[in-house]
């Protein structure tokens, strides 16, 4: 349980930073589901819920995501829900129940670059980035590769094209942690494979996918190339063993997770 000495609901981003820098033991709150895990000690704690920052919207070519968003908004916007078949409802259906999803923040979870995070997974298999307060706006995957710095999330910008995407997992339970996720996503002849909960942070599988793009697979799949490029995903990603699965089983479960994902993908209309 972490305890905390104060609590601020800045009116501003200004503000909201200026707290956050103040002292190295000052923390921006999401929905609390997973710092109340740990046992750390927050002088502020400086929660966001009055910057407006809740919303989900389609605006200049992309779906807009503030990050104060909760993964409940993920799983049932309309908005976000009409692009890439509903990939990121699918990544936070499991999470452990609505009343979690409810309050944990899509903020959050991206910021905090959680290895078991599902969403993340997702989002990072498309056209994704994330603008920071004071960092700017990058890319989802040149953010997962920065060292940490104080900073805050602001939104998240999806880009609202064609490209198809399918999430896949596995847990030991319903509820539970997934010991491997999986997401692939297609545009054109264009694939992106991830894998995340290794159980470190997604990341992509460059060379998987770039054996498989601009190879005209369809209906007709290829299957020996499928397979390959599955079993490519799990030599050039790192794994690691924890309570949940050893570092053996979540490579097998890799190449298994990948080429259904590919398969799934193709077959998305």
């Amino acid at each position: 349980m972490f305890t905390m000495m104060n609590l601020v609901q800045p009116a501003t981003l200004d503000e909201a930073y200026e707290l956050l820098i103040k002292s190295k033991n000052n923390t921006i709150l999401g929905g609390c589901g997973y710092l109340k895990m740990g046992s750390k000690r927050i002088s502020t704690g400086i929660e966001l819920s009055k910057l407006n920052l809740n919303y989900i919207k389609e605006e200049n070519g992309f779906v807009e995501i503030g990050a104060y968003a909760s993964l409940r908004d993920l799983e049932t916007s309309p908005v976000l829900n009409k692009y890439f078949n509903g990939v990121a409802a699918a990544s936070v259906a499991d999470l452990i129940g609505v009343q979690f999803r409810s309050i944990a923040t899509a903020g959050a979870s991206v910021f905090s670059k959680y290895g078991f995070s599902d969403p993340l997974t997702a989002l990072l298999a498309l056209d994704c980035e994330v603008e920071l307060f004071k960092g700017g706006r990058m890319s989802l995957e040149e953010f997962l590769n920065r060292p940490y710095e104080k900073d805050i999330l602001v939104r998240i910008f999806l880009k609202a094209d064609d490209r198809k995407a399918v999430y896949k997992n596995f847990r030991n339970a319903a509820c539970d942690y997934s010991i491997l996720n999986v997401s692939v996503s297609k545009l054109d002849d264009e694939f992106r494979i991830v894998v995340g909960a290794r159980p470190s942070t997604a990341r992509i599988a460059k060379n998987a996918s770039a054996l498989i793009s601009g190879k005209g697979l369809g209906s007709s799949m290829d299957e020996a190339l499928i397979a390959e490029a599955a079993k490519l995903a799990q030599e050039e990603l790192n794994f690691g063993t924890n309570m949940r699965g050893t570092k053996e089983y979540r490579e097998n479960l890799c190449r298994v997770l990948v080429e259904r994902a590919i398969k799934e993908v193709l077959s998305c209309k």
